[in-house]
């Protein structure tokens, strides 16, 4: 019998996030207490804001149910190391769509996993052999998840930085957000020693610290931290105009591409138009447009056009002959 009443409400919880309705005779069996104790603890789940669903009858129970907000979970070891897992892997290697919410989420998760999950988690994913997509460098998780730490706490960060040239330089930052360009993480911070914003491609950092010191948000130049470093990676590379059009309605498309190439515009003929301008190898592009999952022409540059029709001749090739 479980007398300490917070330890068996969150026995409770455990039980009641299994995706099953469960009988309230079933529930006291479970905890070693009465029924009635069990509806005190429901009620008790229920201030808290956790929405527990009851029906009556002989066969009625109780199952937790989607509420207007996300209450805490509780987790057993196993799907707390599966989660970890899982959001390292994607995080590494900047999958598109593990974005900085889901580095935020393994932040929080890994700041509570006792010791020996988070030996569990480190083994197992050293361990694993991840299959993955494109050309962008692997990330240590770990210093994903202290950059996003600093950022929401508000905490300067301080690196080493490797530029491109192989130079090697000391930054003492004010983190404000990290930006996932689908290959890459970059993450955008006032340089304190140069007294302006800067990005930085987290693949190049190397030792980053959280100083502990507080500091006061700044306000962007323009725009949010996408579009800082849509325009700050512009100035680096060489660039290069393309429009695209899309055979399908903007809002379909708008919800596949990623923030990084632009918003496409509606043509008046059912689909729509993209422009905007490249800095990556234009055979990227073209796979990348060809992953949005629509018909698409490619109106300019003609170098573009001719990868796209070098990447469908591939993939014809790839899949053989038709039947």
């Amino acid at each position: 019998m479980t007398t300490d009443t917070p330890a068996r409400l969150l026995q409770l919880l455990s039980l009641l996030q299994t995706p099953r309705e469960w009988p309230g005779g079933e529930l006291a069996d479970r905890l070693g207490v009465s029924r009635r104790t069990v509806r005190r603890d429901i009620d008790r789940l229920r201030e808290l804001g956790y929405p527990v669903q009851a029906t009556m009858g002989a066969d009625g129970g109780y199952r937790l149910v989607a509420g207007k907000a996300m209450p805490p979970l509780v987790l057993d070891d196993e799907e707390a190391v599966a989660i970890a897992v899982g959001l390292r892997a994607g995080a590494g290697h900047a999958v598109e769509g593990v974005d900085e919410a889901s580095v935020r989420a393994l932040a929080k998760l890994e700041q509570v996993l006792p010791a020996r999950l988070r030996h569990r988690v480190s083994t197992l994913q050293a361990a694993t052999t991840p299959l993955t997509s494109g050309d962008g460098a692997s990330i240590a998780p770990e210093t994903l998840t202290l950059m996003a730490s600093t950022v929401a706490g508000r905490e300067r960060l301080r690196f080493a930085y490797r530029d491109k040239e192989g130079g090697e330089t000391r930054r003492l930052t004010e983190p404000h957000r990290l930006v996932s360009t689908g290959r890459r993480w970059y993450l955008v911070a006032y340089d304190l020693d140069r007294e302006d914003w800067r990005t930085f491609r987290v693949d190049r950092v190397r030792e980053p610290f959280a100083t502990g010191v507080r500091f006061a948000p700044r306000e962007l130049p323009e725009g949010g931290a996408a579009e800082y470093l849509r325009r700050s990676i512009g100035q680096r590379q060489d660039r290069y105009e393309f429009e695209v059009r899309f055979a399908a309605p903007v809002e379909t498309v708008s919800a596949r591409l990623p923030e990084w190439l632009g918003a496409p515009e509606a043509d008046g003929e059912g689909g729509c138009v993209l422009r905007g301008a490249g800095g990556d190898q234009p055979e990227w592009l073209a796979v990348r447009l060809a992953m949005v999952g629509f018909e698409f022409t490619v109106r300019s540059p003609a170098e573009l056009a001719a990868c796209a029709r070098k990447l469908g001749d591939r993939l014809s090739r790839a899949g053989g002959a038709a039947g």
